[in-house]
Order: structure tokens, then C-alpha cells, then sequence
């Protein structure tokens, strides 16, 4: 998915959807369904208000979209306290994720060719899996005691 799709689906997944994100964006819904819309040639979404947008959503889909384009993978750096229980939920999301990407892997591979939408499809799913690994091992070094010098 590319950033502007991001956008579209943050908007539009939002609870109470464009009107009640535009209100907290300061702007009218409308122009903010104008940005919004990807097949839009003059109005596009600033940085900025992408970014208020992720802070009002709580949803970084752009931010991995943008990530994801240029062969990047993004991890939130967890706040809370490391714990067994925390290692337990990485391991279990890491075994969820790789799960999707066998399954695309394998509907990929079933009709005995490989088109450029599958590997599209396969790729989202890998960068899905990598951040929950990522996540791991933040969580382990929090974890992790202290060296002595």
C-alpha cells in the first residue's frame, strides 16, 4: 500500500470518519476528503497533517506505508515495562505473522506462475512480520541486566 492509500484508510477507518477527524484537524470534512482521495491531482495531504492525523488516529499505517516504499521497516519502541508475559505476546504475533506470509506465499505459488501482485502481497506480509521481531528484541533488551564495569 503507498502512503496516499495509507492516508485514505486512515480517514476514512477512523471512528465517525471524516467529519469527526476534519473538526480535530481544524479543517472542513470536505477538503479533508479531498486529500484523501488518492486520485486527486491538486489536493494532497501535507506532511504535517499527516502526521496530526496519526496523532489524532492512533493509526501509523502512513508512516509504515511511507516506511515500506523505501525499504524500510518501522517498530514502536514499547513504553511499558518488559516482561516474560510482553516476550510471551512478541513470540506469539512473530508465529501469527509468519503464518500470513505462508499463506500468501503459498497462494502465490499455487496457480504454478508468480505475478507482480502477489509479490506485492508476499512483500506486505514480510514487513509485517519483521516488526513483531523487532519488537522482541526491544522488549528482551529491556530486560536484559546491566553490564558492571
Amino acid at each position: 500500500m503507498n502512503h496516499l492509500d495509507a492516508f485514505y484508510q486512515t480517514v476514512h477507518n477512523a471512528p465517525g470518519g471524516a467529519e469527526a477527524i476534519a473538526h480535530r484537524l481544524g479543517m472542513s470534512a470536505q477538503v479533508l476528503r479531498n486529500k484523501a482521495n488518492p486520485n486527486s491531482a491538486t489536493n494532497k495531504p501535507t506532511l504535517d497533517e499527516a502526521s496530526r492525523l496519526m496523532g489524532v488516529t492512533g493509526d501509523f499505517s502512513i508512516l509504515h506505508a511511507l516506511a515500506e516504499q523505501h525499504g524500510f521497516v518501522l517498530t514502536k519502541l514499547d513504553d511499558q515495562p518488559a516482561s516474560d508475559m510482553a516476550v510471551l505476546e512478541n513470540v506469539t504475533n512473530i508465529w501469527q505473522r509468519l503464518g500470513d506470509l505462508a499463506a500468501e506465499v503459498h497462494k502465490t505459488l499455487a496457480d504454478g506462475r508468480v505475478d507482480p501482485h502477489e509479490v506485492d502481497a508476499c512483500s506486505a506480509a514480510a514487513f509485517k512480520a519483521v516488526r513483531p521481531i523487532l519488537q522482541l528484541i526491544d522488549t528482551l533488551g529491556g530486560m536484559a541486566e546491566k553490564r558492571r564495569p
